[in-house]
Formats: C-alpha cells, sequence, structure tokens
C-alpha cells in the first residue's frame, strides 16, 4: 500500500498515526546549493515560455517562497492566493501548497491550467471531512446554513451555502446569525470553537475535524516558554486548541499574525502556527525575533514540530518536473466546480 493510500486510510482513526506515516515521506529540498541555483534558473525560464506564474502558501518552504518573489508571482494566505490566480492573466498558474488550494484555483480559473508540485499534498482538515459522511451530517440538519473552511475538497465546498478563511470566518458566521439562522461548521473544531465563544453562541454545530500541526500546540509549555521570555507577544492562529488560545495577544490568520508582528511594539513574539511563516515574517521585521511555540512536552526530542509535511512535500524538483513536463494538473468536474463556485463567490464578494 501507497504511503499516502494508507495516510487516507487511518487519518480519521488515529491522527498520530498520520504524522508517523508522514515522517516516512523524503524530507524537503535537500539539494546542494548548486543544484539549488540550477533548478531555479531552469523553472524562471519554464514560467516565462508557458506563460505560467506561481502562487505560494506561507507555509512553504522559504526556498519556494524566495523564488516566488524573484519571478512575479504571489505568496499569500489561501484567501488572498485566491483573489491573485483569479486575477492573474498568466494561463498557467502553479500552486504551491495542498491540494484543496490547486483545487480551489481551478473553480476559480476553469478556462486556465492550474499545476501543483505534487498532487500527494494534502491535509488533515481535507482528509478527515469526507463528502458522503459530511453530507449525511448537513441533511440531518436541513435548517442549518452550512460554512465550510477553505481547507476542504472541490466536493465539501460544492455542498457547502460558504466557504471561508480564518480570516472572515467569525465575520461570516456573525452574519449570518445575525440573520436568525443556525450554522454547522467544518472542519476545523478548533476554529468552530473559537468562532462559538468570540460570538457567545451555541447555534453553531461542529465537524470533528482538525490541523495535525496546530493541534500539537501545547498549553503549559508555552506558559513556561512565557516565562522565559516575558516580553515576548503570543501570535496564534485559530487552529490551536482553544487553551492555547487563551495565553494569546494575538490571535488571527495568517496575514493577520504577520501584520501584527509588524505593528505591535514588542521585540519577541512567540508564534503558534506553522513554521513556515518565520520566513516572511522576518522579512517584513528583520529587526524583531520569531520564537516557535511549543508542540511537545517535557522529554520530547524537540521542543517544536510545527511544520506541516504535506507542505515540506513542495520542492524545487518537483516544481521542475511539473512545469517540464505539464504533470500534476487539477482537473476539477465541470458540475462540480460551478457549484462549489458559488460559495467561493461568496467569500470573495465578503470583503473586498
Amino acid at each position: 500500500m501507497e504511503i499516502t493510500d494508507k495516510i487516507n486510510s487511518d487519518l480519521v482513526a488515529d491522527r498520530t498515526l498520520v504524522r508517523t506515516w508522514l515522517n516516512k515521506i523524503p524530507a524537503n529540498n535537500f539539494l546542494t546549493p548548486h543544484l539549488q541555483i540550477d533548478y531555479k534558473e531552469k523553472i524562471k525560464v519554464l514560467l516565462q515560455k508557458k506563460n505560467a506564474v506561481l502562487v505560494a502558501h506561507y507555509y512553504t518552504d522559504s526556498k519556494i517562497q524566495s523564488l516566488t518573489e524573484e519571478t512575479g508571482g504571489f505568496v499569500a494566505d489561501s484567501l488572498e492566493m485566491a483573489r491573485f490566480g483569479a486575477n492573474s492573466d498568466a494561463s498557467t498558474l502553479v500552486v504551491a501548497g495542498v491540494r484543496f488550494m490547486g483545487e480551489t484555483a481551478k473553480i476559480l480559473n476553469p478556462e486556465k491550467t492550474v499545476l501543483m508540485p505534487t498532487l500527494a499534498a494534502t491535509c488533515s482538515l481535507d482528509l478527515g471531512c469526507p463528502v458522503d459522511e459530511f453530507s449525511m451530517f448537513c441533511d440531518a440538519h436541513p435548517d442549518h446554513e452550512v460554512v465550510v473552511y477553505a481547507n476542504t475538497s472541490a466536493g465539501v465546498k460544492a455542498r457547502a451555502d460558504w466557504v471561508v478563511t480564518s480570516a472572515i470566518a467569525v465575520e461570516v458566521v456573525e452574519h449570518i446569525l445575525a440573520s436568525g439562522k443556525s450554522v454547522i461548521w467544518a472542519p476545523d473544531k478548533h476554529l468552530g470553537r473559537y468562532i462559538q465563544r468570540k460570538l457567545s453562541s451555541e447555534d453553531i454545530l461542529l465537524w470533528d475535524g482538525a490541523c495535525i500541526v496546530h493541534e500539537e500546540f501545547k498549553a503549559k509549555a508555552l506558559l513556561d516558554m512565557k516565562h522565559l521570555y516575558p516580553k515576548a507577544a503570543v501570535l496564534a492562529h485559530p487552529e490551536a486548541p482553544l487553551n492555547v488560545l487563551e495565553l494569546a495577544d494575538v490571535i488571527g490568520s495568517t496575514t493577520q499574525i504577520i501584520k501584527a508582528a509588524q505593528s505591535r511594539p514588542e521585540l519577541q513574539f512567540i508564534v503558534a502556527t506553522d513554521h513556515g511563516i518565520i520566513y516572511k515574517m522576518q522579512q517584513l521585521a528583520p529587526e524583531k525575533e520569531f520564537i516557535m511555540a511549543p508542540t511537545s512536552g517535557e522529554g520530547a526530542t524537540c521542543r517544536s514540530c510545527a511544520q506541516c509535511p504535506w507542505m515540506g512535500m513542495n520542492t524545487m524538483e518537483n516544481l521542475y518536473n511539473s512545469l517540464l513536463l505539464g504533470e500534476n494538473e487539477i482537473v476539477v468536474d465541470a458540475e462540480l466546480g460551478r457549484l462549489a463556485m458559488i460559495p467561493l463567490q461568496r467569500m470573495l464578494n465578503f470583503k473586498k
């Protein structure tokens, strides 16, 4: 059985098993400096030749983010990635991230070719929300408005009334509740609980899903770290557990966290989200120090292992091969794409 097949079959039963299997996947970018430069130059040529543009997420490897910026592409959170792809003049979008991001790009740009460095890069939130099971859950609560996180498959999006990212999740749910409707929220239960608490509402039903990176942040270890760095502010993504969020000075999307690092007066920050975000934070606030929040307790072999292994599968080599051979193209059924476009367009129109 392939490693990725094993991940798919075991995820819902045991999330810790997923990380064990993912550790067997080759790590990202073990290239010599010479090979890295060689790949970069070849990729730059191919991007021009194929009228292609790179779109990368903040959680990808710093080398991928740097190349994206150098070639006129765009590094952002999933909402802004979607906006950029829809507005780009390029005929080919190369999405460095995880599969749902590539699917979203294709749904928004059905006439464009959408490639990814690898189609194996998925997301525990996506895998933990199978469309058939989720549809049954929604059918059991027909009076609820269905709001799904962007970290879901095209099929789940097509079943939803709204798609949101963490940047607008609270505002969209608040908007729906104000109209007198109840909400089904999926798939991230931690973000869902944060929304429940933020809005003081019990009219939100939660799907039982979680990000295998953010779920690993530990409140007790974070409290110990705050004592080590008493002048540091804690920046946390709302996918982290609620007891971690209670210790945060700022809770927000990746973009909101980056902006907070720039605007707040502190010179030290403890960061409770994927390690990939540090590249952009250091770039925009080079005078400040960023410390990863702990994902492990006493006796652990690492203080923080907060790196999405699927994001790490976006390598220079994979990116080059995808462009050269036209491999790893994202294909979305036309009718499914039409249905998924409705809640996605609501997301894009909600806050421009």
